[in-house]
């Protein structure tokens, strides 16, 4: 299924591949770990005296002896943002851009899902301050909207470099969207590397307004976790800030993951400590490992 999106440029629009991944991982949902996940996205609501019997399941009666009427897929059970980042830092590597590629694919597919469940939602792009943020709907025209608008992120180069600000927009996303939201956000989370408390505080304002968390902390494993270069000079450049340096990986390699490794390691302590889902993915990953994060997220919050 990875591959389905790495084609898009030839195969078709991020609507229909998100389409294709959606209904693909649906039906392999009976033979993996999640069997028994509903995936007729529509709930029961116990039967109320006074009621209209026109939509009592049967079924359920005759299985349970108690009257549950349908709640039908029109109805939004869940309002969800979909925050991305957007700083240059999530267009690496180069020139394959695979960390910002894996982002917009794969909340493509969340907010195809999201929709097939009748459910709402919105978009957010930002770098070091808001560039996008979208009405949460459930809408087909409104995921026509954020079809179009990840799309041209897709196609959109920084025309300059462009830094993290995650602390403030975090702190601006929870006091505009509706409480009680679902917030996902996709991030390298760079930003404030030296500066976990004022995340940590960030974070804790989403919580204090209701809102849950699933984090997807997208990383390219094998040079900006492992730091694995071949042994030879070079030249390498911050994409946010244009600060270069030469020199030989040997020469920070094992102080540069030690540093990384304990960084990482307290970002996730925190958002386990407010119990926040914090999920590391390699940008070279499956998009199956989003969809099945956010499906036990949603599980959670019935």
């Amino acid at each position: 299924m990875r591959s389905t999106f790495e084609d898009s440029k030839q195969t078709g629009s991020l609507e229909l591949l998100a389409k294709q991944l959606v209904e693909g991982f649906i039906t392999g949902l009976h033979k993996s770990p999640f069997h028994g996940f509903s995936v007729e996205f529509a709930e029961h609501r116990l039967y109320n005296e006074g009621q209209s019997t026109r939509h009592i399941d049967w079924k359920v009666f005759a299985r349970t002896d108690r009257l549950f009427t349908k709640q039908y897929e029109e109805e939004t059970n869940l309002r969800c943002l979909i925050a991305i980042d957007t700083s240059s830092s999530m267009y690496y590597p180069q020139p394959s851009l695979a960390k910002i590629k894996f982002s917009i694919h794969a909340a493509s597919a969340l907010a195809y899902l999201l929709n097939q469940q009748r459910d709402a939602v919105g978009l957010a792009f930002f770098n070091n301050r808001l560039e996008e943020l979208t009405p949460i709907k459930s809408s087909g025209a409104h995921l026509n909207k954020l079809f179009t608008l990840l799309e041209n992120q897709l196609r959109a180069k920084p025309a300059r470099p462009q830094t993290t600000d995650v602390v403030s927009v975090l702190h601006e996303i929870a006091e505009k969207i509706h409480k009680r939201s679902l917030v996902i956000l996709f991030s390298d989370m760079f930003d404030g590397s030296e500066n976990l408390d004022a995340i940590f505080k960030s974070l804790q304002h989403l919580k204090h307004n209701k809102h849950e968390v699933l984090l997807f902390h997208v990383t390219d494993h094998e040079t900006e976790m492992n730091f694995s270069f071949a042994e030879r000079p070079y030249e390498f450049i911050d994409l946010e800030t244009e600060e270069k340096i030469k020199l030989k990986p040997s020469e920070i390699k094992t102080k540069y993951e030690a540093h990384l490794s304990q960084l990482h390691a307290e970002l996730k302590m925190k958002c386990h400590q407010l119990k926040l889902d914090f999920i590391q993915v390699n940008s070279k990953t499956n998009y199956i490992e989003v969809l099945q994060a956010y499906l036990i997220k949603r599980e959670k919050m019935r």
